[in-house]
């Protein structure tokens, strides 16, 4: 009994201690005290975490970037109240432990916000740590300065970004540290500026992190993006995750049970891990199928990870694979090979789906410690399987290097428009890759869904630009023929060809793109000063002055983008001079024709006050056409030009784009806590997809119309060969109403899959 009371008693003392005491009780030496505690164990813990052993001369230059950030930031909060020198540990942490970064990188990592945030400078840090790391911090700082976190990210701010790729990769490697961080600490954040930074962060710093080889850093930037622009799905997936996660852990040791005697007999060193889809895979699989969660069949993947020398690395592999099919019957469609033919990223590994018990497919993943070290932890790995202490080799025209070196192409031959330059580049980021042959027996690697004219560019600008054809499998093929994995291409050139803008509509590689359109961007400004000589005659001729203005009235009459599209337009011939008077245009005595407005879909009922913007009950809005969001979406606003604000859901296909782009142009909006009226109703619509039957129209009215008492606005049902495709336009007062109606038809209906779809 005794010993029982001893321990009550200290167990509760404890108890108290970790109880947060009332700020009054708390003097602000006590604070500071118990804050320098916390920095302090941070920053061993941010040591511990370094992988390669430490010289003495590395630890005091890292305690010595530690100290400079500690001094730097020491009045400095986050967002969360905390000490802002938390960050920097946090990132330099990431970059060490889950990258596997090495010294310079941490110092770097510790001190990237030093010269921003403090008067020092990048030659106080060159002083102090040598060229290499002032070299990095600068690039860091410099995309510091061009991205405002309270703005958003530009299109040509994330150009200036990338040119530091060809200064050190490690500036884009420390900045994806640096958002891995914001977006673990997202939560503090308003809601604008969390919808504002995940959907940046899934529009292009997550597809980054995958070309770099990061796949862990990856998954879990998708996942935190989605938690924050698509919560409910990410509530509800997650939870059912977790629910399932026994039942998976059974399933996976019973699969991998008959594996290990076989591997062990075979004399191979292995290690076996089972892991769950990430989240956001599972729900991008769920919105491209049309499918529930229950009918995800892969929702794990098995990875056989066999410890092998570098001569052997290959052999045991195969044998690992010969060992799983034997046991599981594969899909053929669904093996790949990525350790003959590496991805650009470096990724290598053997996968195959199998069949496992239950009738269930598995994807097995098989590679070795170094292609698993260089899976997770991408170029960094690369650095430490190349001997690479410093510096990085960009001679290799193959894999990461290769890569970079395409997209230093794209950097160094910008688009005229910004944004132009962003769908390239992300172009570069999201493409599968496919594998090709020169006459002579080169290997190139393009973005799959090449044609024979982005195979010419790639060989070289001059031969793009004079390709008049190509020869593929020694048969002639034309510009836009798509090549396959394997294809041998010989290129047919002519000293009379040069591009012409339809072929944009052939290629898909950056490099192709921003050739072409170099090109015909120099065309267009000499077509353009004939034009512009051709209304300086006119502007003469009528003895009107030649001004900037004068131009501008012209410019505006005729609705064209720019100066130079005027002078093209007239040189062209496609703007009528002839026939008006520039007199009557500069004096404006002609009625402008304004152009009609793009429809925008309004719900019968006047919804005004339904939805707050901002912190206005009043501002007044309208429901976007392209995804119609009804009361329960999670929903933002959009200032537009000229329309006012308009209401998207924040899982609109145009989301990502609005608020990666034009951030500064989102606003917060919400539904009113207050019961949506019965008389408030809004458009929506159902997919659905199941066996015809007799009757299945006029069942679907009596569910929809007599039970739930819903009205249709149209129903459109095509039968083909026993099966039935149809969509559903309603009228309903919520998602839960909605919810309720496709839970009501699935139970009729067992076998019928209904989705939401997007009214535009």
């Amino acid at each position: 009994m005794t010993n029982i009371k001893v321990f009550t008693i200290a167990y509760f003392v404890i108890f108290l201690k970790t109880i947060k005491m009332p700020e009054q009780e708390i003097s602000q030496l006590e604070r500071e005290e118990l804050e320098r505690k916390e920095i302090l164990k941070r920053y061993k813990a941010l040591l511990r975490s370094i992988k390669h052993p430490l010289t003495s001369a590395q630890t005091k230059q890292i305690r010595a970037a530690f100290d400079l950030a500690l001094g730097a930031h020491k009045d400095m909060r986050r967002k969360t109240g905390e000490p802002y020198i938390y960050h920097p540990i946090a990132v330099a942490k990431i970059a060490a432990q889950e990258i596997g970064l090495g010294t310079t990188s941490i110092v770097c990592a510790l001190i990237h916000d030093v010269v921003e945030d403090s008067d020092y400078t990048i030659e106080d840090i060159e002083r102090k740590f040598g060229k290499k790391i002032a070299t990095i911090v600068n690039g860091l700082t410099k995309i510091k300065e061009v991205f405002d976190h309270t703005d958003s990210m530009q299109a040509e701010n994330f150009r200036k970004m990338l040119l530091t790729l060809s200064d050190d990769v490690r500036v884009i490697l420390i900045k994806l540290c640096d958002r891995m961080h914001n977006m673990r600490t997202l939560e503090s954040m308003s809601r604008k500026n969390q919808l504002r930074i995940a959907s940046e962060t899934l529009f292009l710093y997550a597809p980054l992190a995958h070309r770099l080889g990061l796949y862990n850093i990856k998954s879990e930037l998708e996942d935190l993006s989605i938690k924050y622009t698509q919560r409910e799905a990410y509530k509800d997936i997650s939870s059912k995750l977790n629910a399932k996660k026994a039942a998976r852990d059974r399933f996976i040791k019973k699969f991998i049970e008959p594996l290990k005697p076989k591997l062990e007999n075979a004399q191979i060193n292995f290690e076996i891990k089972g892991r769950p889809k990430s989240i956001y895979s599972i729900l991008k699989k769920m919105n491209h199928q049309e499918i529930p969660f229950e009918e995800v069949f892969d929702l794990f993947a098995v990875r056989i990870i066999v410890d092998s020398s570098a001569d052997r690395e290959k052999a045991d592999c195969w044998t690992a694979y010969s060992i799983v099919t034997d046991i599981y019957k594969p899909n053929p469609a669904r093996t790949k090979d990525w350790i003959t033919t590496p991805k650009s990223n470096g990724y290598e590994s053997l996968h195959t789906t199998v069949m496992g018990t239950d009738g269930k497919w598995v994807e097995v993943q098989i590679r070795n410690k170094r292609m698993d070290e260089i899976a997770e932890k991408g170029y960094a790995a690369h650095w430490k399987y190349k001997n690479e202490k410093e510096g990085i080799d960009n001679t290799n025209n193959g894999g990461i290097d290769g890569w970079l070196s395409r997209i230093k192409d794209i950097l160094e031959n910008p688009a005229s428009n910004a944004l132009e330059f962003l769908d390239d580049f992300k172009l570069q980021l999201i493409h599968e890759e496919i594998f090709v042959f020169t006459p002579g027996g080169d290997l190139k690697k393009l973005p799959k869904g090449s044609s024979t004219l982005d195979f010419a560019f790639e060989i070289h600008t001059h031969v793009g630009s004079k390709c008049i054809g190509a020869k593929v499998n020694n048969r002639l093929v034309p510009l836009s023929h798509k090549l396959s994995n394997g294809d041998q291409v010989e290129i047919l050139t002519s000293d009379k060809q040069h591009p012409k803008e339809e072929w944009l509509n052939y290629v898909i590689s950056g490099k192709a793109i921003g050739r072409i359109r170099n090109y015909l961007r120099e065309e267009k400004r000499e077509l353009a000063d004939q034009g512009m000589e051709i209304l300086k005659k006119r502007f003469h001729k009528e003895k009107i002055e030649f001004s900037e203005d004068n131009i501008n009235k012209i410019a505006t009459h005729f609705k064209t983008n720019s100066i130079l599209d005027l002078h093209y337009s007239i040189a062209k011939n496609l703007i009528p001079l002839e026939k008006l008077t520039i007199f009557d245009i500069v004096n404006k005595k002609l009625v402008e024709h304004k152009p009609k407005k793009e429809a925008v879909y309004k719900a019968p009922i006047n919804i005004k006050s339904e939805i707050i913007i901002g912190d206005d009950n009043d501002l007044p809005y309208g429901l976007s056409k392209c995804c119609n969001p009804i009361p329960g979406d999670d929903i933002f606003g959009f200032i537009t030009i000229g329309e006012g604000v308009k209401i998207h859901r924040t899982n609109c296909p145009n989301a990502l784009s609005l608020m990666s782009n034009y951030g500064y142009r989102v606003i917060k909006a919400q539904w009113k806590d207050s019961p949506i009226k019965a008389d408030k109703i809004f458009l929506a619509g159902i997919k659905l997809l199941g066996i015809d039957d007799v009757g299945i129209v006029s069942s679907l009215s009596n569910i929809i119309s007599k039970n739930m008492g819903v009205n249709m606005k149209s129903i459109t049902i095509e039968s083909n060969d026993g099966t039935f495709e149809g969509t559903i336009m309603l009228y309903i007062q919520d998602t839960s109403h909605l919810d309720t109606l496709i839970k009501n038809i699935r139970e009729k209906h067992s076998t019928m899959k209904v989705s939401r779809i997007d009214v535009g």
